[in-house]
C-alpha cells in the first residue's frame, strides 16, 4: 500500500497513515486515450493545501497543484508573481494529502523559459520537494524542445496550449483563443509539437468549442479542456470556482456550491455570539474537576 498523511482532528498535524490503495500513475492516465477516444473522461481539479486534498483526491484522476494559487491563495493580480518556493511549498502540502490523485505541478513564469537546463533545474526541484508526479508548463512549439529534454531525464510533463495565463501581458487579457484561423492552426501546431515532444496530456484552455475539439482530435495523448469543451478528454477547473469561493464566475465555471456563502453565514454566527458572551459555553471550556 502507498501512504498519505491524515490530520490528526486533535492536534492539526499531519501523520502517516496506510493508504487504501495505490496511486494512480501517468502511464496509466495516458493509456485513457486508445485509438483517439477515451472512455472513461479525466476528472483533474486543482487543489493547494493537504486539507483540500484529502476531500478532493478520491473523486479525481488528477490533481494539479495550480499557479494560480497566485490569485487564489496570495491574492495577486495574476500567476505571474508566482515563485518556485510558493509551488513546492504547497505540491507537497497537496501530495501528503493525498493518496489516489496523479499530483501534477505547475512550473512558474521565469523558472523554465531560458533553456531547458533551466526548466530541468526547476522540475527536478518540484519533484524531490513535492513527490510529486510531474510537472506542467505552458507554450507550445517553443516549449517542445524543453519538454522532450525533461522527458529524456525522466520528467513527465503536461503541455498548456490556448489561453496561457502566464502570457496575459502579451495575450493583453483572458478572452478566448482561437477566434481567427491563423491564431487556431498555430494552437493545433502547438499542441502536435507538444505530443511529439513526449507530452503525456495537453491542457488546452479558453478556445472556442470547435476549436477544443479539433486539438482533441489532433493528438493521440488526453487533452483536458478548461473552457474548452465536453468531447475533450478531461475537464479540469479551480476547485475554488467550482465551489463558489469567489463572487465572479468564468464563462467556462459551473458553480457546484456556493462555500463562499457557508463560510460567511457561519462567521457572522461566531461574531454574534462573541459579541453577546454567548460563545464559549461550559460544553467549550475546562471546568475544574
Amino acid at each position: 500500500m502507498s501512504t498519505t498523511f491524515q490530520l490528526d482532528t486533535a492536534t492539526s498535524r499531519a501523520n502517516p497513515t496506510p493508504a487504501p490503495m495505490k496511486r494512480l500513475t501517468i502511464p496509466a492516465i495516458r493509456r485513457r486515450k486508445v485509438d483517439g477516444i477515451t472512455a472513461e473522461p479525466i476528472v483533474m481539479l486543482t487543489a493547494y493545501t493537504a486539507r483540500q486534498a484529502q476531500l478532493l483526491d478520491e473523486h479525481c484522476d488528477l490533481l494539479l497543484v495550480g499557479d494560480s494559487l497566485g490569485q487564489v491563495i496570495y491574492g495577486l493580480p495574476s500567476s505571474v508573481p508566482v515563485t518556485l518556493d510558493m509551488m513546492a511549498a504547497h505540491g507537497a502540502a497537496v501530495v501528503r494529502g493525498s493518496y489516489h490523485a496523479v499530483v501534477i505541478v505547475d512550473m512558474p513564469f521565469g523558472s523554465y523559459e531560458a533553456s531547458p537546463e533551466q526548466a530541468f533545474t526547476s522540475a527536478a526541484r518540484l519533484l524531490k520537494e513535492t513527490g510529486c508526479a510531474g510537472v506542467k508548463l505552458e507554450g507550445g512549439e517553443a516549449m517542445a524542445e524543453t519538454v522532450a529534454f525533461l522527458g529524456r531525464r525522466g520528467i513527465p510533463v503536461m503541455g498548456h496550449v490556448g489561453l496561457t495565463p502566464q502570457a496575459v501581458n502579451q495575450l493583453g487579457g483572458y478572452g478566448a483563443r482561437g477566434r481567427s484561423a491563423a491564431e487556431a492552426d498555430k494552437i493545433i501546431a502547438d499542441a502536435r509539437a507538444l505530443e511529439a515532444a513526449g507530452a503525456f496530456a495537453i491542457v488546452v484552455e479558453g478556445v472556442i468549442e470547435p476549436l477544443a475539439i479539433a486539438v482533441t482530435k489532433a493528438v493521440a495523448c488526453p487533452v483536458i479542456g478548461i473552457g474548452g469543451s465536453a468531447q475533450c478528454d478531461g475537464q479540469v477547473l479551480v476547485a475554488e470556482d467550482m465551489l463558489g469561493m469567489f463572487e465572479r464566475v468564468p464563462r467556462f465555471v459551473k458553480r457546484y456550491a456556493e462555500i463562499s456563502a457557508v463560510i460567511g453565514e457561519a462567521a457572522a454566527r461566531y461574531a454574534a455570539e462573541v459579541r453577546a458572551r454567548s460563545f464559549p459555553t461550559e460544553a467549550q471550556t475546562y471546568q475544574p474537576k
